[in-house]
């Protein structure tokens, strides 16, 4: 079988760059050199793209005395000083704003190339915590209370009106931020204001939440339309929340339990769970669903990961290897779907003719 021309797309315009550096070097690590010939395309944080030299390490292109700049011409073609690069397909290996939240995706629908995982308008739709609560909530699916501030209103935020509606403790966070960046938990008002400011450092919208007391449980799903859902697995903080730090810095600020330790009913009723918010929020390729297992048994959506890390540690692939599915054939699947989503759109009709 010829090989595809499968281009890495990593680094990016983010809080997460680094994650974002990790994951790819794992990747790189599990893809099967006889079924791909690897592209490294690198993206710094100034947002220029550029094409490695060579295939092998990562941190090859970062310097830039090792690779070539990239362009990009609507029309199918990608353009460096070494000529024209035709990719088979991409793995957009990227986590947070410029790269999870539809904007590459949107940039990949220009070009025609196919591209792993979710879609430009989902991709969009997840990545903004509001939206994903308000569509969820509109299918009638549990998520946690919520109020949202802009930066228009950032000095009128009243901490006493807040804590009337959403309680103590509670969390801020940016909208569109992912790996717990610009989080904070909150139990008084010096902290609230301090959260408040933080989280605006990250985002021109901010949520506040108010806290669920429960398990923290985490689902992999993979597919276009035949969907495979993953054994939950289970987070335990040793710290106060799953933090930035607890995810990518302190080595023992959590242990992951896969799968989790849950009475069947209760581990079918969160997969239903993340079955149906994948559904509803109209997810292709991969997404993580993240939810609380509330005290009383109520399954409680906290939120949608389209690009989740892909690190030697991280959940997604992890979730899927204990559900039978290695990190190489994760990998091959994520390249055939992505195919096979782009030739179903390609049969679209574009004019009325």
């Amino acid at each position: 079988m010829e090989k595809l021309n499968l281009g890495i797309l990593y680094g990016g315009q983010s809080t997460e760059h680094e994650v974002s550096m990790r994951s790819a070097e794992s990747v790189l690590g599990a893809l099967d050199r006889k079924k791909y010939t690897i592209h490294l395309i690198y993206i710094s944080k100034q947002g220029e793209w550029l094409l490695a030299d060579q295939s092998e390490r990562i941190e090859a292109v970062v310097d830039k005395e090792n690779g070539h700049r990239l362009s990009i011409l609507p029309s199918q073609q990608f353009v460096s000083e070494g000529g024209m690069h035709h990719f088979d397909a991409i793995l957009p290996i990227l986590h947070g704003t410029a790269g999870e939240d539809g904007i590459v995706q949107g940039v990949l629908e220009m070009v025609g190339v196919p591209y792993a995982g979710c879609n430009v308008r989902s991709s969009a739709v997840c990545m903004d915590k509001d939206m994903t609560k308000r569509l969820l909530k509109l299918e009638g699916i549990n998520v946690a209370d919520w109020m949202v501030f802009r930066h228009e209103d950032r000095d009128q935020v009243d901490y006493s009106a807040v804590k009337a509606e959403l309680g103590l403790p509670m969390f801020i966070k940016p909208v569109n931020q992912g790996s717990s960046v610009g989080v904070s938990k909150v139990t008084d008002e010096q902290s609230f204001h301090e959260a408040i400011a933080l989280a605006f450092e990250f985002d021109t919208k901010v949520m506040v939440e108010s806290a669920v007391q429960g398990r923290e449980i985490e689902v992999s799903v993979l597919g276009n339309t035949d969907l495979t859902v993953s054994v939950p697995g289970e987070i335990v903080a040793n710290t106060d929340f799953y933090s930035y730090e607890s995810k990518y810095i302190d080595e023992s600020g959590a242990a992951l339990e896969i799968p989790a330790r849950l009475e069947q009913p209760v581990a079918e009723k969160i997969r239903q769970t993340a079955y149906d918010v994948y559904r509803a929020l109209d997810c292709e390729g991969m997404a993580r669903v993240d939810v609380f297992l509330a005290e009383d048994g109520a399954v409680i959506v906290n939120e949608v990961n389209t690009l989740p890390g892909f690190t030697s540690i991280s959940m997604y692939p992890k979730l899927l290897e204990a559900s039978g599915i290695s990190y190489p054939e994760l990998l091959d699947r994520l390249v055939e779907l992505a195919v096979e989503r782009h030739q179903l759109n390609t049969q679209l009709k574009t004019d009325l003719l």
